[in-house]
């Protein structure tokens, strides 16, 4: 197995307590493994010693943090948009993506079966070693360490959330704002295309009630409602949010 001093370079944070380290790496399985051999023992003998503990820490640590950074990085967007922002961001996949690339399968501490079934690269493995390492650090270094090694980790993804997070489905979100307040829904209208068959360009405008709530363009109708609708989406929410 890898020397710790390799890990803890690539996290650019040095543990002092390195058994905090270990039993972030350590999945349950081991305890598993090892619980016949403690039969019989004592309580404290028996009492399983692996990641998950740390895993619920740094799942609170990590939700503390993010929503922090989305509440400041986004001041107009309203709590839909924040907490479908955060899920994208702590989602299974995301979290083992930031395992994998920090190394953590090499590191693990894995049962036989564990091992023998592919552990060290299974994505559910990797989120929560992940989750467990930031709970360590937090045990270790204190709110302080756990913030800058998150926002180090992070600073990539709040890039590609963009202007207006978590807006996937424009026009299904606008209808949902809309009918929050009313029975109607949008109604889209093409305002003008143009150019040749094989490069139009199109011009569509959202209506609600009557009024007319943005435009939109796009290279089909569908990509122009579609941009109309994200349009509206950011009127409304500057209005609703002064």
């Amino acid at each position: 197995m890898p020397e710790p001093s390799e890990l803890q370079a690539r996290l650019g944070y040095t543990f002092r307590d390195e058994s905090l380290l270990r039993l972030a790496l350590t999945h349950p399985s081991v305890a598993h493994e090892n619980s016949a051999a403690t039969a019989g023992g004592d309580e404290a003998q028996r009492r399983p010693i692996h990641n998950q503990r740390l895993e619920f820490l740094g799942d609170s640590v990590l939700g503390v943090v993010l929503t922090r950074e989305l509440y400041k990085k986004f001041p107009d967007a309203d709590e839909g948009v924040l907490t479908k922002s955060r899920a994208k961001l702590v989602n299974s996949q995301s979290l083992s993506e930031h395992g994998r690339a920090l190394g953590l399968g090499a590191h693990l501490i894995l049962s036989r079966g564990e091992e023998n079934t592919g552990g060290r690269d299974r994505a559910s493995t990797l989120a929560d070693a992940f989750e467990s390492l930031l709970g360590a650090i937090f045990l270790d270094g204190g709110f302080e360490a756990a913030h800058g090694f998150i926002l180090r980790e992070f600073s990539a993804k709040f890039g590609e959330l963009g202007g207006l997070p978590g807006i996937e489905n424009p026009k299904g979100e606008l209808q949902e704002l809309l009918q929050s307040r009313s029975t109607n829904a949008p109604e889209y209208q093409l305002v003008s295309a143009s150019g040749a068959d094989h490069d139009r360009d199109f011009e569509c405008a959202v209506l609600h009630e009557g009024a007319e709530l943005a435009r939109g363009r796009g290279k089909s109708k569908k990509a122009a409602e579609s941009d109309a609708a994200l349009a509206a989406l950011k009127k409304l929410r500057t209005e609703i949010n002064g």
